[in-house]
């Protein structure tokens, strides 16, 4: 038992953006000697196997693939679920899976015993199944550590009367710009900062509801973890680290992933949509600098006149631009261009379903991003050193851009009622602009900061070998779990 591999459970939430930092930190602890099992919804795995094919998920033994359902009715086969649905049906009815698949680990012969369980910091369900293992939990907050403590504060919000909002007037009367003071690690920052669950005149709202909920079971985990650098977010870290002290930051986790030999587990991904890789051909004939990345992520959706507005702005601004359009990006509809942008900008501009980003965002030529600021997209152009503009969507997005504006000093916002002229003159400032360039040098900066968090002896590198060594291989466990 002694000479037994330490076994690692992963669950991330159902999600494209939450599935891809859990499998890179899965690979990490592979690569440090971990038998990993990685826990996908069914219908995830089902995506998976479409977009990747079963050889994506056979070539290693003791990196291996398990499923749990997910609860909710079947739906269409390659969109993103309701988020407030999914939240909801993850919390009421995937312990028992989830229990019954360890006990199974556990009672198959040539499987090392479970010895920790790794799930995201909205899967707490997770907990007891730990508890009843005697075994180490750490929760995997996905989000940016500055999104998690505007989560952390929802309590203090609905206690001082600031949500949930007494009518929907609230949304354009100019209450959003109240500045809320007296919250330690969120200087000067506005109601509309804040992950916009607060956004609803229900008491009884699912998401205002959850993620309070969630934030506050961190403590009970052994260990909380981010996907961050201690230089980034110091100040909010250290208002953290006062209400749950067993804070590792490992970011950026893409960073840290460079760096396995192991070309085996370099093989197998995560991506739920199929990537298409020539836009890095396309990307390679272009000048260094010159071309905008666009790209919304997984679950952002607009209407049809905000992709017009977006597509007739990226024109006008006459700059290159590489722009992933998903089929469910425009609400309700499928996503259609006016058929005379694509021809107008045929010769400089290239639409893709989807795209491998991380490469996307370290490749020379790209010189902006326009995103939702979802946080892996904003980790992975901090480590390109590669400046946004941010249209945040919902949940945390808001919280990233306001950082990313204000103290990071890497990004412009746009107004989120969009408009061409607006869209045209933000590209160009931030391609061509004064701002621009005081913002690409800032973001050559922290990305130099990132690297040196992620190699030998900096924050991130040595926090994954005290993670280890501190939590994760230090409890002995028992052989069976009690049901």
């Amino acid at each position: 038992m002694g000479l037994e591999k330490p076994h690692a459970v992963c669950i991330p939430y159902p999600a494209q953006g939450h599935i891809n930092p859990m499998f890179k930190l899965a690979k990490l602890l592979h690569s440090r000697g971990f038998y990993i099992t990685f826990v996908y919804t069914e219908f995830n795995y089902k995506r998976l196997l479409r977009s990747r094919g079963s050889d994506s998920i056979s070539c290693l033994d003791d990196f291996c693939f398990e499923t749990i359902p997910d609860g909710l009715p079947p739906s269409d086969c390659d969109a993103t679920q309701d988020i407030p649905a999914l939240c909801d049906s993850t919390s009421k009815n995937c312990l028992i899976p989830f229990r019954n698949l360890v006990t199974k680990l556990n009672n198959t012969t040539g499987i090392p015993q479970v010895s920790c369980i790794i799930a995201d910091g909205v899967m707490s369900f997770t907990l007891p199944v730990a508890d009843e293992l005697s075994i180490p939990e750490v929760l995997f907050w996905t989000t940016s550590a500055c999104g998690f403590l505007g989560y952390f504060y929802y309590w203090q919000l609905i206690e001082r009367g600031f949500t949930p909002f007494k009518d929907d007037s609230y949304l354009t009367n100019g209450c959003l710009d109240t500045r809320i003071d007296g919250l330690p690690g969120m200087k000067d920052i506005r109601l509309r900062d804040f992950p916009s669950f607060i956004r609803t005149t229900n008491p009884d709202d699912i998401m205002l509801n959850f993620v309070d909920q969630e934030a506050h079971r961190a403590s009970k985990a052994s260990a909380v973890l981010f996907n961050t650098f201690d230089d980034l977010e110091r100040d909010v870290l250290d208002v953290m680290r006062c209400k749950i002290p067993h804070i590792y930051t490992l970011g950026p986790l893409s960073l840290q992933c460079n760096k396995i030999q192991d070309s085996s587990l370099k093989s197998i991904t995560s991506s739920l949509w199929k990537e298409e890789d020539e836009c890095l051909e396309w990307l390679d004939k272009k000048k260094p600098g010159s071309v905008v990345y666009v790209n919304f992520g997984s679950i952002t959706v607009m209407s049809a006149e905000q992709l017009r507005e977006f597509a007739w702005g990226l024109a006008n601004s006459n700059h290159p631009f590489l722009w992933v359009i998903r089929p469910d990006l425009v609400a309700g509809d499928a996503a259609m261009l006016p058929q005379d942008f694509v021809s107008v900008t045929q010769k400089r501009g290239l639409l893709s379903g989807w795209c491998p980003q991380e490469q996307v965002l370290s490749h020379p030529s790209i010189g902006g991003f326009l995103t939702h600021c979802g946080w892996n997209s904003t980790i992975e152009s901090i480590s390109g050193g590669v400046p946004v503009i941010c249209w945040p969507f919902f949940a945390e997005q808001q919280t990233n851009c306001r950082f990313a504006c204000t103290d990071w000093g890497i990004g412009m916002e746009i107004d989120n009622d969009v408009r061409r002229d607006g869209v045209e003159v933000l590209v160009r400032e931030l391609m061509d602009g004064e701002k621009g360039k005081i913002m690409r040098k800032k973001a050559m900066e922290w990305k130099k900061v990132a690297e040196n968090a992620t190699e030998k002896g900096g924050s991130s590198y040595g926090n994954l070998d005290q993670l280890i060594s501190e939590v994760l291989c230090t409890v002995k466990y028992k052989s069976t779990l009690s049901l």
